[in-house]
């Protein structure tokens, strides 16, 4: 009987965070992931938070593959044919070493994550799926089996890092069905372009980098957001929306994107640009109220799987990395005291993550996806508002600048009351507060 201390089901960001991390402190780990091979199944924008890599693998910046640094931010309303681009912020002390942020291509740097796991000492085994947990008679999860022969596998905890779907611990009956309400559907498109086109064309020196993220009338009236990210010889450029809000729509998510780069303002910056990938994700948004239990006898929950996602900061990675070193973390205090893994002792993992930055944003942006959900006009009323206006004030036509007011005022008007108005600011204060 094949028998570990820990097994991680899942390659993606948590399950690295955690497999390394145990393997690090000595413990016996086996790594499952259904790829062919790590990063083959996972998507991603994608943006490195350097923070959450630096507390597990301090010297990363070394060897992973990373893209460019992040020096500027951007913030785009958009409507069909303009955009406000104005809140754009750039710092000098972005440029400075240690970066805080990187674009990465995910399927390299997940590569390169596994490899670290790999020299840590954990047994890493691709192309496999894991159908079921297995139990003793008093219930606790003691293993896994997989879909291979003779494929059960003994483990004295499992931790559960196979993705948004969840399909292990909804399976299992550890946590309820990801609804629908609560889960986008993102796509994205890698273009390729010169190191050079893309320093120019988005005034960038050395390995400086772009964040451009997009709001407005592109989602058609759906709550998502579409992203721009400027890679070394690349650009990763997605929109993602509700999966609810794209049942109900006839737009496919490629014709979504295909708007986005039509689009008279990310047009002129992808001109001339090679696709190299395209590729789809689900992601979990409902946020602090939909998380499940996260920990049970003999098993544990961590990124994705369990829905730890900061949709507000578009903020996934470093939450999965984050909660797959504490689950290891307390994996590894229990076991150098000599407890066992079951839920008295597993609820450490979820006093360490209560303690931490994770549950805390989590918790304060909890009320912003029902906000989102029930005032969706914020990201089509409100940015066509502005486009409208700006276009209003910057013309120069001989009508003054009071009667211009005038005209914006009053468009407001019929689109949002004065009570709207109020409503709205009020919602969301306290939404974001």
């Amino acid at each position: 009987m094949e028998k570990f201390d820990v097994i991680v089901v899942g390659a993606g960001a948590a399950g690295n965070a955690a497999s390394y991390t145990l393997a690090k402190a000595g413990l016996s780990v086996l790594q499952i992931e259904r790829g062919e091979s790590p990063g083959t199944k996972n998507v991603q924008g994608a943006i490195l938070y350097a923070d959450a890599l630096e507390k597990i693998i301090p010297d990363f910046r070394a060897s992973a593959p990373l893209e460019r640094h992040v020096a500027e931010q951007r913030m785009w309303l958009m409507d069909e044919d303009q955009a406000c681009t104005g809140m754009t912020y750039r710092d000098a002390r972005f440029s400075q070493e240690p970066y805080n942020r990187y674009t990465i291509i995910r399927a390299r740097f997940d590569r390169w994550f596994s490899d670290q796991v790999r020299a840590a000492g954990a047994l890493v085994v691709c192309e496999t799926t894991v159908t079921e947990l297995l139990r003793d008679a008093t219930g606790k999860v003691t293993g896994v089996r997989t879909e291979r022969e003779h494929g059960d596998i003994y483990a004295d905890c499992v931790v559960l890092a196979d993705g948004a779907n969840a399909l292990l611990g909804s399976r299992a009956g550890l946590r309820p069905e990801i609804k629908t309400a609560d889960m986008a559907l993102a796509v994205k498109e890698v273009l390729f372009l010169p190191k050079e086109t893309i320093d120019a064309r988005f005034n960038l020196n050395g390995n400086q980098g772009v964040v451009i993220e997009i709001a407005g009338n592109i989602t058609h009236g759906m709550v998502g957001t579409g992203f721009l990210y400027t890679n070394k010889d690349s650009i990763s450029v997605g929109i993602g929306c509700m999966l609810s809000d794209m049942k109900r729509q006839t737009l496919t998510p490629y014709q979504l994107l295909e708007g986005l780069k039509r689009h008279p303002t990310v047009r002129p910056l992808l001109d001339g640009a090679e696709m190299k990938e395209y590729s789809a994700h689900l992601i979990p948004e409902g946020g602090y109220k939909t998380l499940p239990k996260l920990y049970g006898d003999g098993w544990l929950i961590v990124g994705d799987s369990a829905g730890f996602v900061n949709a507000v900061h578009r903020e996934g990675s470093n939450l999965a990395m984050t909660t797959g070193r504490m689950a290891a973390e307390s994996l590894i205090a229990l076991r150098a005291a000599g407890k066992p893994f079951v839920a008295a002792q597993l609820a450490d993992y979820k006093r360490r993550l209560d303690d931490s930055f994770v549950m805390e944003d989590l918790k304060k942006y909890e009320d912003v996806p029902d906000f989102l959900s029930a005032q969706s006009h914020f990201l089509n009323v409100y940015p066509r508002f502005l486009g409208n206006a700006a276009k209003e004030f910057l013309t120069v036509d001989g009508v003054s600048k009071r009667a211009k007011q005038q005209k914006i005022m009053a468009e407001l008007r019929s689109k949002r009351s004065l009570l709207g108005l109020l409503g709205d600011a009020y919602r969301f204060w306290r939404a974001f507060r």
